[in-house]
């Protein structure tokens, strides 16, 4: 390995993501991270043609892959076959291998939304007065609809590419952010209707513990992680996203000490990631 290691940093700058800025945040980690690495900024649908002229492929604020899924898949088989270190690494559990896990996570007890994808199990869903339908492969709400459960029938949830679950009224929104196993910092949304707009969160032991879960049942040594949950009517967290894929930070609403804490903490997991 090079004293200063090659990184290729995926990222898609122009993307219109609501109430986030990707570029500005890519823009910021990466002036952090040239003071160590080597790096070069890629739109995902050209990381496959470039990566083999880097020791590692970085992705970060790439967008949601349903735009390219081709392009994705084409990716991951090359890096995997290859060798390649990608950071983070392709075995997460979370949304970078689908929305799959809510139904493993509720199956198994652990404090989720309750989620199926089967007709013949609606009946296991608490009476709600509407219920989210999402596909299994959707990311940044696209194709998320409510509907009341009269209408759940006949969705094709028997061809297997759907979840539903029972529309939460939650009091807010929180996030918990993670490199490696290691908390970083935590942001909520006060206003439900605002999702985006994110204040600091002073999370509680228990709250941690909520979120560290988790962390541990997804088996990622190295990588940038953000828990997702809300807080039921009834006080408890309940899981929304276990964000392993490609999560944004966020960064511009933690103040500059949490920030350039997150980026010394993203540099020491990038080096203890290429020297393992």
């Amino acid at each position: 390995m090079p004293a200063r290691p090659r990184l290729l940093y995926v990222t898609d700058l122009a993307y219109p993501a609501r109430g986030r800025r990707y570029g500005d945040e890519d823009v910021h980690l990466t002036a952090r991270l040239r003071e160590s690495f080597d790096l070069a900024l890629c739109h995902p649908l050209d990381v496959a043609a470039l990566m083999d002229a880097f020791d590692a492929v970085v992705v970060r604020n790439s967008g949601p892959v349903l735009g390219h899924q081709k392009e994705y898949e084409a990716f991951r088989e090359r890096a995997l076959a290859r060798g390649t270190r990608v950071y983070n690494p392709l075995h997460g559990r979370g949304d970078m291998a689908g929305k799959r896990y809510l139904l493993d996570l509720t199956a198994s007890g652990h404090p989720v939304i309750p989620t199926v994808d089967r007709p013949e199990d609606l009946h296991l869903l608490p009476e709600a007065a509407e219920y989210a339908v999402k596909p299994k492969a959707g990311a940044d709400s696209i194709g998320l609809v409510f509907l009341p459960r009269e209408r759940l029938t006949g969705l094709g949830l028997d061809e297997g590419g759907l979840l539903v679950q029972p529309r939460v009224d939650f009091r807010y929104e929180v996030s918990f952010y993670f490199v490696d196993d290691l908390f970083q910092y935590a942001l909520y949304a006060p206003d439900p209707d605002r999702r985006w707009v994110l204040e600091p969160y002073e999370p509680t032991a228990d709250d941690l513990a909520f979120a560290r879960r988790f962390i541990a049942w997804n088996t990622l040594d190295h990588g940038i992680q953000r828990v997702d949950a809300c807080r039921a009517p009834g006080g408890e967290l309940l899981l929304v996203e276990l964000e392993d894929l490609n999560p944004y930070l966020s960064l511009d609403r933690v103040p500059e000490e949490t920030r350039e804490r997150f980026a010394t903490a993203f540099t020491d997991s990038l080096h203890r990631f290429l020297e393992a």
